[in-house]
């Protein structure tokens, strides 16, 4: 089926409705494959673990060597190229969807890029089977609730705010830097790794007392430094078509796993900067990981033939990502854009200077506030947040949802029911 095209049904994790996603099976797209070093391993320690468990694990394994990428030229055919010029341009076509209905000078338009941030990050981190729902993670945002995967999932928002922050000069301290922001919320993470290239080695897959039965051993940690500045030199190449670099970026990424947790993530709040940094959207953050999650076994399928030297899958697998972010992107922009206008007719009468309307654009981005909240965010006094609000929840723009006379939250509804799904 080399060069072909066909279309398969699946179902949007986003805006959950079903449609066509086109997925080419193209040619090959040669990358040097990783080749392998070898190392001893002894149990570090062998009590904790079974005698038979201990034998199994001692010995020599082989860890993975990433060539370098950094000259690496691809040779794409013109179906592949014409893939990757359409999704590209979809993807810019979403960006300026969101400008166009907001406006630039609109004061919506940053909340509108926080919440399609907040979405990627959740289905970042879904991918890695951290679940958590559009609610818990506002009020996990506002220090409510006590859902450990919603607080979990804040340090992916955070670790994606650091990736667009420093994408302008996405080089190792910027890595290093989305990493730390990432575990710093993640429970039980030791705080002094967060930010840190690892010092041992690591692996993915089975084998709790050693690597030597794993799916993939990463490279040996001495290995990691040098790796990272080859693929810093890469991303800093402007002879690339954005896509391709944004996915074999990703790709490498994963290979080198430079860190002892957290590697998916913070690879995918990589390519976030790398699409920031190339300029292929300025506005908005693009729900990649939304298209990676429509079908995971296809995206790590993809990253074992990346390791086996074919780029091919990794990169049409970004492409039809980058499709799904862009047409779901764009119909989550217009729902929001309709609460939007819907809460704005609810609020007719109340005067133009009034807190209420400072209030509103900023619950697109958060549509579970407290007086808290308003106070910090926006500089209002706690008794005129609190009138603010109340006079919001009178005209049934905002719901208090605990129902006590202290510790109160607001909620908006509408806006999390078009994030919900």
């Amino acid at each position: 089926m080399c060069g072909s095209q066909w279309f398969t049904n699946t179902y949007c994790a986003i805006c959950g409705y079903h449609q066509s996603v086109a997925t080419f099976a193209g040619a090959l797209i040669p990358i040097d494959a990783v080749s392998y070093e070898t190392f001893e391993w002894k149990p570090r320690a062998p009590e904790m673990h079974s005698r038979a468990e201990v034998e199994r694990q001692t010995g020599p394994y082989d860890a993975a060597v990433t060539p370098p990428i950094a000259t690496w030229s691809p040779v794409i055919s013109s179906d592949d190229a014409a893939n990757i010029e359409d999704a590209t341009r979809q993807l810019v076509t979403f960006d300026r969807h969101a400008q166009r209905m907001l406006g630039i000078g609109n004061p919506a338009l940053g909340p509108m890029a926080a919440i399609l941030l907040r979405v990627e990050s959740a289905s970042s981190s879904q991918i890695e089977q951290l679940t958590t729902s559009a609610r818990q993670l506002a009020l996990a945002e506002i220090d409510e609730g006590d859902r450990v995967n919603a607080r979990t999932v804040v340090g992916n928002v955070r670790a994606m705010e650091a990736a667009l922050r420093l994408a302008d000069d996405v080089d190792e301290r910027s890595i290093l830097s989305m990493h730390k922001a990432l575990m710093l919320h993640h429970d039980g993470f030791p705080p002094e790794e967060a930010g840190r290239f690892r010092a041992e080695q690591v692996w993915i897959g089975p084998g709790d007392a050693g690597p030597r039965l794993a799916d993939f051993i990463a490279p040996h940690h001495n290995r990691v430094p040098g790796a990272i500045r080859d693929l810093v030199q890469f991303v800093r190449r402007q002879d690339i078509p954005v896509l391709v670099q944004v996915a074999v970026a990703h790709a490498q990424f994963e290979t080198i796993h430079p860190f002892t947790d957290g590697n998916g993530r913070t690879g995918r709040a990589l390519a976030q900067s790398v699409l920031r940094n190339k300029g292929l959207v300025g506005s908005t953050a693009v729900p990649i990981s939304a298209g990676l999650l429509v079908d995971v076994d296809r995206y790590f399928d993809a990253l074992g033939s990346f390791r086996a030297g074919d780029a091919g899958p990794i990169i049409r697998d970004f492409a039809a990502a980058s499709r799904i972010a862009a047409t779901t992107g764009s119909r989550l922009v217009d729902q929001l854009v309709e609460q939007l206008d819907e809460s704005r007719a609810k609020m007719a009468g109340i005067r133009s200077d009034a807190a209420a309307w400072k209030i509103l654009p900023h619950l697109v981005g958060q549509p579970a506030v407290n007086v808290r909240y308003l106070t910090n965010t926006l500089g209002l006094s706690e008794m005129t947040a609190l009138r603010a609000l109340d006079s919001l929840a009178e005209r049934e723009v905002l719901v208090e949802t605990t129902g006590k006379s202290r510790g109160r939250v607001w909620q908006h509804r509408g806006i999390f029911d078009a994030l919900d799904s």
